[in-house]
């Protein structure tokens, strides 16, 4: 009756209590399902799902799989599909590394064309010019010398060629009159009465003959005659071959001695030579102490002694220095003396005595400075010195202030001694070599 008991099934309880139990179970798969409805739902795409919610209530047992198989084989898999993009976008980054090799290329290609290159090629020139060899230095500048030579030579000249080169102008027919002016503009001028009266005759001779017909003619056959007369006075001074080369300069008071003995001394050291001088002329005040002033000036030794001393003595002792010293030019200053002073113009022949002591040779230039502006007393002048040392070069000096010019044309016919320099100003560039086409030109040069 027990057993019976125990297996008969136990009547349900109707209480309150036993009804909330039941209840509660129910509701508790309810929540469970829902739990895993919404697990699901995250995972899988809501396409697939338009009425889990429903069927999930209604039958629990066919979630679990769906939810066990999705929620074990989605979660992994989603996430590293997810993570495969961001893993393979460094890999694209190279990309943009590209950019920075272009970018170098380009800042490297624009400095180099704001570079000039003709900034460097100039540069190079002038390099080259500065260390070009001297021969071509000297050349150039030889070039750019001819080239101011005609204007020096006329500025210097310009009150010897006011009336020939202005005669010329709007003359057309020759007549006798003509050619009396002219030979009146050459008096002058100090070309002196024999030379004019030379000029003259073939001009006349050429007119007569009909090869001369108008004033153009005229001025050529002129020019053509004057520098017959005078080119063979245009020989340079060459002071190679001895050493030292000593130049004794010779002449009467006030035409420039020391000034173009200065000059002299600046040149020869352009070309390059050494050059030393000797005070000679003790007896003028002040003399030894001007010649200073231009040894310091060119920085060049000066062999001197007190006034009143023998000016053969010093010339002597600055001799035997400079051949010492290997001096290539030696330039002895003088006193000026008149040509009519017996006594004094025989001194310069104890100086030469004195000079052949040392070298038998030396003096080897004697050259006479002359005052252009002595006119035709520079042709006394010529002759005395010439006397008693023996000339053999002639400068020329103050041709800027004066318009006897002429007078190199008389010097030029009657001693045919070369004429070395000339002096067109008191600059130290003025003292020039004597050039007989420029000389010329000069002189019949038109007055602007």
């Amino acid at each position: 009756m027990s057993s019976e008991q125990e297996s008969s099934p136990k009547p349900e309880k109707r209480g309150l209590f036993s009804r909330w139990r039941r209840k509660n179970k129910a509701v508790e798969p309810e929540k469970s399902e829902a739990a895993e409805s919404q697990n699901a739902q995250v995972v899988t795409p809501l396409e697939q799902q338009p009425g889990l919610p429903s069927e999930s209530l209604k039958n629990p047992e066919l979630v679990e799989p769906l939810v066990s198989a999705e929620v074990e084989t989605t979660a992994p898999e989603t996430q590293p599909a997810e993570l495969e993009p961001a893993v393979e976008a460094p890999a694209a980054e190279p990309v943009p590394v590209e950019t920075p090799v272009q970018n170098p290329s380009v800042a490297l290609v624009q400095p180099v064309s704001p570079v000039e290159l003709p900034v460097p090629e100039k540069a190079e020139v002038e390099y080259r010019d500065v260390v070009s060899d001297e021969p071509q230095a000297k050349s150039e500048d030889s070039k750019a010398e001819k080239k101011k030579r005609p204007n020096r030579f006329s500025r210097a000249l310009s009150r010897t060629s006011a009336g020939l080169g202005a005669f010329f102008l709007g003359r057309k027919e020759i007549s006798d009159e003509l050619l009396e002016e002219l030979e009146t503009l050459l008096l002058m001028a100090d070309v002196g009465v024999d030379v004019t009266t030379e000029i003259i005759d073939q001009l006349t001779a050429r007119v007569k003959r009909g090869e001369l017909n108008d004033s153009d003619t005229l001025k050529a056959e002129l020019h053509r005659v004057l520098f017959d007369i005078i080119s063979p006075c245009e020989q340079a001074l060459d002071v190679s071959g001895k050493q030292p080369f000593v130049l004794l300069v010779v002449g009467v008071n006030g035409v420039g001695k020391t000034t173009t003995i200065g000059k002299l001394a600046q040149r020869f050291q352009r070309e390059g030579r050494s050059v030393m001088l000797a005070a000679g002329d003790t007896f003028r005040a002040a003399a030894v102490e001007q010649l200073q002033v231009w040894g310091e000036r060119n920085e060049v030794a000066v062999v001197a002694q007190h006034t009143g001393a023998d000016s053969a003595s010093v010339i002597y002792d600055a001799v035997e220095s400079a051949r010492a010293k290997n001096i290539d030019v030696l330039i002895a200053d003088t006193a000026g003396r008149l040509h009519t002073k017996s006594n004094l113009m025989e001194e310069l022949e104890k100086i030469k005595r004195v000079m052949a002591k040392l070298d038998e040779a030396a003096p080897h230039e004697v050259l006479l400075v002359l005052d252009a502006g002595t006119g035709q007393n520079a042709l006394n002048q010529m002759h005395e010195f010439n006397q008693t040392v023996g000339i053999t070069g002639l400068a020329l000096t103050k041709l800027d202030g004066t318009a006897k010019g002429g007078v190199a044309f008389a010097l030029s016919r009657r001693f045919s001694v070369p004429l070395r320099y000339v002096g067109l100003g008191e600059g130290v560039d003025d003292l020039q070599v004597f050039r007989a086409e420029d000389y010329v030109k000069a002189v019949l040069s038109e007055v602007d």
